[in-house]
Order: structure tokens, then C-alpha cells, then sequence
């Protein structure tokens, strides 16, 4: 019997912009880039308990991987599984290089990037609105962010591995409270210098 897939939410978030939802256990959220090359920060807490909440070193000592793509289970700090990848067009994603800010600009960047907006500022606004603060970000998922390391364990960020209309699919496993800053970094290659919009779309 085919079932047919009922849109819930389809949204698109401005460039720089921050964005929350909760996505219902069963249901699938795309996130879609539409103009290629745009980096998507993400953090994901327990919608029923938000101190239950993604755990990077958790998911990636599951799974033995320090990169996210299809089949990976992101889990919380108490080992929930939160949501899983179960579609990827571009098969390699961050969730060790965690969040730009406007602290950190100023350390790799220069003084003179101290008043840009940064992914911390986003999530801080998008999590106000759910009676989260800054104790409660921890480090975060880089959709479509390409971070190789080097032999010597060096980080880079260089440009994307994605293209305009690809998209990463995430089904939720419980009730799942998700942040995102549509990062704003013009400072390195994450977003091609040119940060755009993207596309949230839940279907159940």
C-alpha cells in the first residue's frame, strides 16, 4: 500500500537568520540547501526534557566516525536516539568544528570582525524562545560544512562538498526540539563568503 507523505511545515530561513521546530518522532525533516555551498549549525535537545540534548562525543563514539551521513543515529548525552540520517546527497557532514562567534572571529579573524553576527548569537535567539540560555548549547552539527582533518590533526574549513538543491534528511526518534543558525561566517570558505538562504521542510 502506498502512503502518501503530508507536508507539516516548509519553511525557508534567511540567510543569517536562526530557525526552531519541534519534530514530531516519525516525522522527517529536509534541510535543503538551496543555493549550494551555505553551511547549517544545528543543535537538538529531547522537546520532552531539554536538558536530554545532542552529544557530539556521543554520536561519534557510536558510530566510529567523526563525520555524519546516511545511517548515523545522533544521539543525546544520555545515549537517546534524537534523530537519524536516513537520506544524504551529499554524504559528509561537520559535528567536531562546532559554532563560529563573535569571540572566536576576533581570535582567527582580527579585531575588526568583532561586530559581525555569529552562529552563537542565532542560536542564543532561536533557544530564548524555548526558556534555553547559553549553559545550554553544547557543541553542534554542521550540515553541509566540509571539515577535513589533516594527518597531523589539524582542522580545515574549506569549501562545500554540496550543491544548489541538495538536501540531508533526518528522522526523529522522539519528540525532538530542533535549533538551527543559518550561519553567517564570511570569514572562511564554509559558505562560499556569501551566506544563503535554506529550506526546512518536515513531512510525516
Amino acid at each position: 500500500m502506498n502512503v502518501t507523505a503530508t507536508t507539516v511545515l516548509d519553511e525557508v530561513v534567511p540567510a543569517n537568520a536562526p530557525w526552531s521546530a519541534i519534530v514530531r518522532a516519525g516525522d522527517i525533516l529536509d534541510i535543503i540547501d538551496l543555493h549550494g555551498n551555505q553551511a547549517v549549525d544545528c543543535l537538538l535537545y529531547s522537546a520532552a526534557d531539554h536538558t536530554d540534548r545532542y552529544s557530539a562525543q556521543a554520536t561519534v563514539a557510536a558510530q566510529g566516525n567523526i563525520f555524519l551521513t546516511t545511517g548515523s543515529m545522533l544521539l543525546s548525552e544520555n545515549g537517546t536516539p534524537l534523530m537519524t540520517v536516513v537520506a544524504d546527497e551529499v554524504g559528509n557532514h561537520d559535528t567536531i568544528a562546532g559554532a563560529c562567534s563573535q569571540e572566536s572571529n576576533t581570535l582567527r579573524y582580527g579585531h575588526h570582525t568583532v561586530h559581525q553576527h555569529a552562529c552563537v548569537e542565532n542560536f542564543l535567539t532561536a533557544a530564548l524562545e524555548w526558556g534555553l540560555g547559553k549553559r545550554d548549547l553544547v557543541s553542534n552539527i554542521n550540515w553541509f560544512m566540509n571539515v577535513p582533518v589533516e594527518a597531523d590533526g589539524t582542522l580545515g574549513i574549506v569549501d562545500g562538498l554540496s550543491a544548489p538543491g541538495k538536501k540531508v534528511s533526518l528522522r526523529a526518534e522522539v519528540d525532538t526540539l530542533v535549533l538551527v543558525s543559518n550561519c553567517p561566517q564570511i570569514n572562511n570558505p564554509c559558505n562560499g563568503f556569501d551566506p544563503t538562504p535554506v529550506r526546512m521542510v518536515v513531512t510525516r
